[in-house]
Parts: structure tokens; C-alpha cells; sequence
């Protein structure tokens, strides 16, 4: 897939959260990187040979106070190992928009337990 194309999915991701979430977010960058650096995996004590789809770094926005003049919160989509597990284009479609969800939750300050929790409830509606 290209690079267009996948931002296209990226975008059409961000554009599937609802409004009201959108409208919260505040100083994030969302980009998309082929895969994680060495350096991201080891912080996040990752093997090389596993699959990470995306990544949140920053400070969320529950713990945040007197924020101001500091860089965006990066949100980092992984295009690679997401290719790597999808079988067609609407399965990476599929996936882009959970991962964009996911990292989402994070900026709002949900812990990866948090977020796994309130993945499986939105798979069941």
C-alpha cells in the first residue's frame, strides 16, 4: 500500500472518533513512521520481534497542569507492522481506526488496562 494511500486511512480513523472527542484534543501530532525505532521499543520493553501498531508519547491530559508553550503529544501510527497482519485493504482500514482510537484513549489519560476494557465493551455494541 502507499504511503498516500495508508494516510488516507489514517485520516478517514481520526475522522470515526466522535466529535466530542475530537473537539478535546489538544497539542497532538498524529504521524506515520514505517516502524518503531530500536530506542521506542526498548522504553516500552518490546521485543524486536514484536508487533507495535502505534504509540502515544506525551503527558495526558489528566495529569497535565500549567501546560503551555511545550511540544505537541505525538501520536505515532506504524504502517509496516500493520500491513503485516492484515490481509486486504478494509482488514488495514479496520485496524488503523482501532489503533487511532486506542492511542487516542491514552492522550485522554486511560492506562493500557483502561483501554484493553474499553476496547472489548465497544466491540460488543
Amino acid at each position: 500500500m502507499t504511503i498516500e494511500r495508508f494516510e488516507e486511512l489514517v485520516n478517514e480513523g481520526i475522522k470515526a472518533i466522535p466529535k466530542e472527542f475530537l473537539a478535546k484534543l489538544d497539542n497532538v501530532d498524529i504521524v506515520i513512521e514505517n516502524e518503531p525505532t530500536s530506542e521506542q521499543l526498548e522504553k516500552l520493553r518490546i521485543r524486536k520481534d514484536s508487533f507495535l501498531f502505534g504509540l502515544y508519547e506525551g503527558i495526558p491530559k489528566i495529569k497535565r497542569w500549567g501546560y503551555g508553550q511545550v511540544l505537541p503529544d505525538k501520536i505515532t501510527i506504524f504502517k509496516n507492522p500493520i500491513e503485516k497482519i492484515a490481509r486486504s485493504e478494509e482488514e488495514i482500514k479496520k485496524v488503523v481506526r482501532d489503533i487511532v482510537w486506542h492511542e487516542i484513549a491514552h492522550h485522554f489519560g486511560m492506562d493500557e488496562k483502561e483501554v484493553r476494557k474499553a476496547e472489548s465493551r465497544r466491540r460488543k455494541t
